[in-house]
């Protein structure tokens, strides 16, 4: 009892003390750490003002409220520009750096008012709409960046986009002025209207050192390939009339010309044409019976007939683009939201994104000097052809030209692109309309983008009766690594195949399969035989190719297995004078088409070819005994939208031994007929599905000067 009393009495008595004591340290010590933890809050999540840029909308920031800086008549002028720039001269590409999304940043400097020392702006007008509308796009996309130390492009906010309203020397000490200048590299410049009277310079007029300008009147002699982006010239007016799309097909006229202020000896010529063609050509001009202002700018008269503009444009199939007093104009991009096709007629112009735009869906593009022939020439055009490039005109504006947001973003998609080419947007990404891209498009068969493990190749040899000139086929065939087998087709029903023991002996597995019928549509059967996903098609006299030449085509085939990957490479063209598809054989630069007498595909095409393939055009090969390789092109060409691809630099396939008798390609009516199947599988296609590309797949070492033991491929041929 009296120990636990003990006990007791010393408890409470130490407890009170010890809180007394330490109180004041223990409140002190909760209240820093407690308010530590807000302010750290605040700082992580509260909205920052540091480094974030300026609000680029005019509603919200007006130019009067920017800062004004004065510019000393001292300040440098940077150098007029650097024709020979180019993206790896000119350009910081170690700034962009590494990112996992493959995107440049770009940083849009804060807006300022330049004015000179008695307080004169350098521009105008300030900043316009229109570039307001672009800055506010650039910031409100994936491109942007507030931080400075982050960007790989940097844009000023200084509205370059009409040269007429700018103080050209002025103008370019500002640019000097800029921060990160740096002799304007990694710097992007706009500007639609360039030059001034009287010989308006086709690009921008303002000192600019090395920055890269996208400019709306680009020349060949101005324009840095693969360095400058051609843009368009913006049309407010036709942004502000809302044109429903109108179905591809015949208009009411032929060829309208709606520009009021072209040259005289122009409005001459087509006032001739328009003598010669009738109602078929409309050729409006400037209502003079009307008041000024935006009334009279939507309005074009013809003898005293007034037609609404833009509206008037969908009512033709062409329609007239010719230069003015600059290259480039606003009325082609009104041409193409009317889905009119555009007839370029301004030499030397390079059309806007040309870069990645293949403008020969979409328009007609003819020299100054045949106007007088631009009746005749847009008349062999086939319908069929004009109703694709209406609808392929109208997306290229809805894409493309619609809005300021569009075209600086695919300004900004394209060099892009340029940096990181790895990740870049494809042919048909850039010119396919949604509309019309097939689901299987980027994959038809469902194969893996990597190289698939695939067991090799199976080698189909067609054959009737060469049996020397076969069996040294089979011998050089067997001598590439991959081979995993050979099917001989044996087509000729009149004769047997040797016997077994007189046959090459070869490594891999050697069948032959005799056909019932004598037909050229026979190479590509889905024989049972066939187990592999990659098959070669070559003929029984291509003896020139080597091994490695065979093996780096597989190779290429492994990377691309929805394409045709050949050698002998050829061109399909449009003959005006004739109105119709030609074959083309010599050597271009150009490749449309592989021949399948020495070519690498994908099994699954043999089925499409022998169960799927439209209309009679088996039969017609087959009756023909001729064309059954164009075909397949066509097939793979329509099933993938990609053209094929040509590998090596081979061009020459004869063989030395085969006779004007034995060679079917000999034949004096071989390029005639050839001509024929085109224009005849055109027609069952409905459209032209080949594509013309102006490169092929050669080995990396292939002409460096190495030596042979280094190179993977050392054999691969001459011309």
């Amino acid at each position: 009892m009296c120990a636990s009393v003990k006990y007791s009495s010393r408890g409470p008595a130490l407890i009170p003390r010890m809180k007394t004591k330490h109180r004041i340290y223990y409140i002190t010590l909760f209240s820093v750490v407690l308010l530590g933890l807000i302010a750290t809050g605040m700082f992580q999540f509260w909205p920052h003002s540091i480094e974030s840029s300026p609000e680029w909308t005019l509603d919200r920031r007006s130019v009067h409220d920017a800062p004004l800086v004065k510019l000393p008549v001292s300040s440098p002028i940077p150098e007029r520009g650097d024709l020979s720039c180019r993206m790896h001269t000119c350009f910081d590409v170690y700034r962009c750096g590494y990112n996992p999304k493959n995107r440049i940043k770009v940083y849009i400097y804060p807006l300022q008012r330049f004015v000179d020392e008695v307080g004169v702006p350098i521009s105008s007008t300030g900043l316009s709409r229109e570039y307001n509308d672009l800055l506010s796009a650039i910031s409100d996309s994936d491109f942007y960046t507030d931080d400075v130390t982050r960007a790989c492009l940097f844009v000023p906010s200084i509205d370059v986009l009409n040269q007429n309203s700018l103080r050209i020397r002025e103008t370019a000490q500002a640019l000097a002025m800029l921060p990160r200048w740096d002799k304007g590299m990694n710097h992007l410049l706009f500007n639609m209207l360039p030059g001034g009277p009287p010989d308006y310079n086709t690009a921008l007029d303002v000192p600019r050192d090395r920055a890269l300008l996208a400019g709306g009147g680009f020349s060949t002699w101005t324009y840095r390939q693969g360095y400058d982006v051609s843009i368009p010239v913006y049309s407010p007016l036709s942004a502000e009339v809302d044109l429903p799309e109108k179905q591809p097909g015949p208009r009411r006229y032929f060829i309208l010309s709606s520009q009021t202020a072209i040259h005289r000896e122009y409005r001459t010529e087509l006032e001739r044409l328009k003598e010669e063609n009738g109602e078929a050509l409309l050729l409006l001009d400037k209502c003079s019976n009307l008041s000024q202002g935006m009334a009279s700018a939507r309005k074009r008269c013809y003898k005293g007939q007034v037609y609404d503009y833009p509206q008037i444009l969908q009512e033709s199939s062409f329609c007239v683009v010719l230069r003015g007093a600059r290259l480039g104009q606003a009325t082609l991009s009104d041409v193409l939201q009317a889905g009119c096709v555009p007839v370029i007629m301004a030499d030397s112009y390079i059309l806007p994104f040309s870069e990645v735009l293949d403008w020969k869906r979409a328009s007609v593009v003819i020299p100054e000097e045949k106007l007088p022939e631009m009746y005749t020439i847009l008349k062999s055009i086939p319908h069929r052809q004009v109703e694709e490039m209406q609808r392929q005109a109208r997306w290229f504006w809805e894409a493309y030209f619609r809005s300021m947001k569009a075209i600086g973003l695919t300004t900004l998609q394209i060099i892009n692109d340029r940096i990181y080419p790895y990740a870049a947007r494809t042919y048909e990404e850039w010119n396919n309309p949604p509309v019309v891209k097939w689901s299987s498009v980027s994959n038809p068969l469902f194969l893996p983008l990597i190289p698939p493990r695939s067991p090799g190749f199976t080698a189909v040899v067609l054959t009737y009766d060469r049996v020397e000139s076969l069996f040294r086929v089979i011998t050089e065939i067997s001598k590439v690594p991959s081979l995993a087998k050979l099917l001989v087709v044996w087509n000729n029903q009149n004769k047997s195949p040797p016997e077994e023991s007189l046959w090459p002996k070869i490594a891999v597995p050697l069948r032959v399969v005799r056909t019932k019928e004598n037909k050229l549509s026979n190479r590509f059967f889905p024989f049972d035989e066939i187990e592999t996903e990659a098959v070669l098609a070559i003929d029984d006299d291509i003896i020139m190719l080597t091994s490695d030449e065979l093996q780096f085509g597989y190779e290429v085939w492994r990377e691309f297995p929805d394409r045709l990957v050949g050698y002998p490479g050829r061109l399909h063209l449009w003959d005006h004078e004739m109105g119709k598809w030609k074959y083309e054989s010599e050597w271009t630069n150009e490749v449309s088409m592989v021949l399948t007498g020495a070519a690498f595909y994908h099994k699954y095409f043999n089925y499409l070819y022998t169960y799927k393939m439209p209309g009679d055009i088996k039969n017609w090969v087959d009756a023909h005994m001729n064309c059954e390789d164009i075909a397949m092109n066509f097939l793979v060409a329509n099933i993938t939208g990609k053209a094929p691809i040509k590998v090596t630099p081979r061009k020459k396939f004869k063989c030395p031994e085969c006779t004007a008798i034995d060679g079917l390609s000999l034949d004096q009516t071989h390029m005639v007929e050839r001509s024929e199947c085109i224009n005849k599988f055109a027609s069952v296609f409905g459209t032209m599905p080949l594509k013309v590309v102006e490169h092929r797949a050669d080995p990396v070492l292939y002409k460096d000067d190495f030596p042979e033991k280094l190179k993977s491929f050392p054999n691969i041929g001459s011309l």
